[in-house]
């Protein structure tokens, strides 16, 4: 699809891999509308993708916890007439903690924003996009979308319904001109662990995945055939090696290790 010229939203863009998403967007000559929450943040990197790439660059900011702010973006950008035709679900947040002990509100929070929120958002946008017959979607999953992840219930949970929920709509979507795909991430340098609660050993961090090389492939796959991309040689290989073992003991296994 040629998109030089043509818009794309990015959620979560005030950090982390939606950082990315919008550079490497922006590096193709795509005019980008990005939301999260931190407007200053929004508004520095808007300001440096005008600067250095010579794009539009539209800041929405707004909270996707919030049922209403996915009818409000959408009703912003057809106010100004702008078409999108790349969307990056990538807004969401885990908490490490068992599941009784989180205050629900904050469990409500994190199911409304990592599935509720990113369903809507895609329903949206992909009725748009199949009625003008282009459009491509990428929704973030993650390398817990594969298994049950107790001390991360919901959120690996939440990650399954994404990746299950994509792998679905691409089928239902196949011959219409849109293509929507599923990245799963395993662990990455972004703001992620903190926010989650995650006290993780100097030596882990040393593991993590630097989060442009993370986004550059998400974007490979965005643009490709693709419905489902698991990002890394060694996360690949643990994915394949899950299916040798029993459900109880992989999530014996995933407990530990999240502890």
């Amino acid at each position: 699809m040629h998109v030089e010229g043509r818009w794309a939203l990015v959620t979560g863009a005030s950090s982390g891999l939606g950082v990315e998403f919008a550079e490497l967007l922006a590096q193709r000559k795509m005019n980008v509308v990005i939301t999260a929450r931190r407007e200053d943040r929004l508004e520095a990197i808007a300001s440096k993708l005008r600067k250095q790439y010579q794009v539009n660059v539209l800041v929405l900011p707004g909270d996707l916890r919030s049922p209403e702010m996915c009818t409000r973006l959408f009703d912003a950008t057809e106010r100004q007439n702008i078409e999108i035709d790349v969307l990056i679900n990538n807004a969401g947040f885990g908490t490490q903690g068992s599941f009784i002990n989180t205050e629900w509100n904050h469990v409500d929070s994190q199911l409304q924003l990592n599935m509720v929120s990113l369903t809507h958002l895609t329903w949206l946008w992909s009725k748009q996009m199949v009625k003008r017959g282009r459009g491509r979607i990428m929704n973030v999953a993650s390398i817990n979308a594969y298994m049950a992840i107790p001390n991360y219930a919901t959120y690996a949970a939440g990650k399954a319904y994404v990746r299950n929920f994509t792998l679905a709509v691409a089928e239902e979507l196949r011959g219409s001109g849109v293509h929507i795909t599923s990245l799963c991430p395993g662990p990455t340098a972004t703001e992620f662990i903190d926010v989650a609660g995650h006290t993780l050993a100097p030596w882990q961090r040393k593991f993590l995945m630097d989060p442009r090389q993370c986004a550059r492939i998400g974007i490979n796959a965005l643009f490709s055939t693709s419905t489902n991309t698991v990002v890394g040689w060694s996360n690949k290989a643990m994915i394949t090696s899950l299916r040798l073992l029993p459900a109880q003991i992989i999530t014996r296994l995933a407990e530990r290790v999240m502890r």
